[in-house]
């Protein structure tokens, strides 16, 4: 019956697992959620919508009016039949990495044709895009060729010309512009034939290039205005190429298309602008990919990919990926991954996950996790794993983890909570250990231990002396320990520490190593009694009758002698805990 009961129990949570993995799945178009809204601003709704959806929104607050009010009230819905409550079919959506795109779709155009020639060589088309509603001219419309990769720009007076090399009966021409419906149109040598009932659906080109490249400052830097523009008018298109060359972007085997092809192969004298690699991709300064990576992508000065990394990639100076990384990342300064990375990340100087890594950090100064850690942070100055730190964090200085459950070494270590260990000069944890004792010793009339940490492990500042009439002893030093818990009042000790002796001057070295185990009663609370055995191994270097003298005061005449250099005895401590 037992057995019977845990099949069922383990066939459930397979169903449930295999629901939330299916829901993780599902486009952001088509994730239910339920909102309301009552005279919101639409800015507000669409960020509402966004936060529940897990994705981002884009779009152009001179399209859209973020402060026009909505009213809404939805439960379980998709998010597209949302949106189409909201824009009233007057916007499509297009989902890219981890953003959903808005485009305005209520302006329409179309192209009035001047001049179709054809020869054994050539196919010549030109003519002016105006808008069908007003008639008038449209400037910076991308008019291309899907199939034949040939393209222009309207000019100020919504003029453009195509020469497009070989012999063709046919071709369909796109516009695309924002805020303006894609249109498809098809011209015959001798006949234009308007887009009245006429779609191109060819699933080939229906893929979508994401423009957030475009959008950061290096981007709008290397990138020109014109090729923006481009850009942003054809997002819905996107095909592949073998390969392709280029100088700079825009001077491009691709010419104006590079933007929106995937190459197997590129190479870039310069710098390249290209829609993605599914291959390998070098450059001499730049790459700029507006969608994924995969397999090597290697760049002289920098790599900056609007979508994911799978693979290798390598950049003099700084690496930037606006999703995911799936392998291997090394930059001479600055590594930046804003989704989740499995893999590793090498640094001269920084490197940054902003969601969860599942791999190894290393950098000259710096590593930053903004979401969990699973792995290994290893730093000239500093870790941070923002949340939770599963692994271990090596900083020169220091290392903080909000949840720490592995291991931090530096010599300053902050976790919010823990349940691992810290080795470290200071050792601090906000939910944790913070004690200070006051003791005396077979050795120390005073001794004072700061102990931070947590009860699983902590670490000991000490500080101690002993005056008298013919003896003067100082020490200072470091220990670690452990408690034991028994009850709510009772617990025990094991503390291990090591201090340096000061006995008139520093000349030679005089270490006293010490265990001890010491029983803990708790008065009441912030303060509680001890007392317990310890065992002392004092090592010093005679080299003079005085300096010997001191050192009698230290070690008892009942010490054992291990060497001419070490004794070793039975001694005691007691005292209080405060905190």
């Amino acid at each position: 019956m037992k057995l019977k009961s845990l099949l069922i129990m383990l066939f459930i949570c397979s169903g449930l697992s295999l629901k939330a993995q299916h829901s993780a799945e599902i486009p952001k178009l088509y994730r239910r959620i339920t909102i309301n809204a009552d005279k919101k601003p639409l800015a507000e709704v669409l960020n509402e919508i966004s936060r529940k959806g897990n994705f981002i929104f884009s779009y152009s607050g001179t399209v859209f009016n973020p402060d026009s009010l909505v009213t809404l009230n939805v439960k379980n819905e998709t998010v597209r039949d949302i949106l189409d409550r909201i824009f009233l079919n007057m916007a499509d959506y297009r989902e890219s990495a981890n953003y959903v795109i808005l485009r305005s779709t209520i302006r329409r155009f179309s192209i009035q044709p001047d001049i179709i020639k054809t020869d054994q060589r050539h196919y010549l088309i030109s003519g002016h895009v105006i808008d069908e509603q007003t008639g008038k001219k449209v400037p910076d419309a991308s008019v291309y060729e899907k199939r034949l990769l040939e393209s222009n720009l309207t000019d100020k007076d919504g003029y453009f010309k195509l020469r497009i090399r070989g012999s063709h009966q046919s071709v369909i021409l796109t516009l695309s512009k924002e805020s303006y419906r894609d249109t498809s149109m098809m011209f015959l040598s001798t006949v234009t034939i308007k887009p009245e009932g006429y779609t191109y659906e060819d699933e080939e080109y229906m893929s979508y290039a994401s423009n957030i490249v475009e959008k950061l400052g290096i981007g709008r830097f290397l990138v020109s205005a014109k090729q923006q523009i481009q850009s942003l008018n054809i997002s819905g298109f996107l095909t592949s190429s073998p390969y392709q060359a280029s100088l700079l972007p825009g001077l491009s085997s691709h010419g104006m298309f590079s933007s929106q092809v995937i190459n197997k192969a590129s190479l870039n004298i310069l710098g390249g602008y290209t829609a993605g690699v599914d291959g390998a991709e070098v450059a001499g300064l730049f790459n700029i990919s507006k969608n994924n990576v995969q397999y090597v992508q290697l760049a002289g000065l920098a790599n900056l990919v609007g979508g994911s990394v799978r693979g290798f990639q390598a950049g003099g100076l700084v690496n930037s990926v606006l999703d995911s990384l799936v392998g291997f990342q090394a930059a001479g300064l600055v590594n930046d991954v804003r989704s989740g990375t499995e893999g590793w990340q090498a640094a001269g100087i920084f490197n940054h996950v902003r969601r969860d890594l599942n791999g190894m950090q290393v950098a000259g100064i710096g590593n930053l996790v903004s979401g969990n850690t699973r792995g290994v942070q290893i730093s000239g100055i500093g870790n941070v794993a923002a949340k939770e730190m599963k692994g271990i964090q090596i900083g020169g200085i220091f290392n903080f983890a909000k949840e720490m459950k592995g291991i931090q070494i530096g010599l300053i270590n902050v976790a919010d909570t823990s349940s691992g260990f810290s080795l470290g000069l200071i050792n601090w944890v906000n939910k944790g250990y913070h004690k200070v004792s006051l003791s005396s010793t077979d050795i120390f009339g005073t001794q004072l231990a700061v102990k931070t940490g947590t009860a699983k492990f902590y670490t000991m500042l000490i500080l101690a002396g002993s005056y008298g009439l013919n003896d003067r002893v100082y020490s200072a030093g470091y220990g670690m320990g452990h408690d034991f818990i028994f009850s709510k009042k009772l617990s025990a000790s094991a503390e291990l520490s090591s201090q340096g002796l000061y006995l008139g001057n520093w000349d030679y070295p005089n270490i006293l190593t010490k265990g001890q185990l010491n029983m803990q009663f708790k008065l009441f609370k912030g303060l509680s009694a001890f007392a317990g055995p310890s065992y002392s191994f004092y090592y010093s270097d005679p080299a003079s009758l005085s300096e010997e003298a001191y050192r009698a005061r230290v070690a008892p005449k009942s010490a054992k002698v291990y060497s001419t250099k070490t004794k070793g005895w039975l001694g005691w401590s007691a005292g209080i805990t405060l905190f």
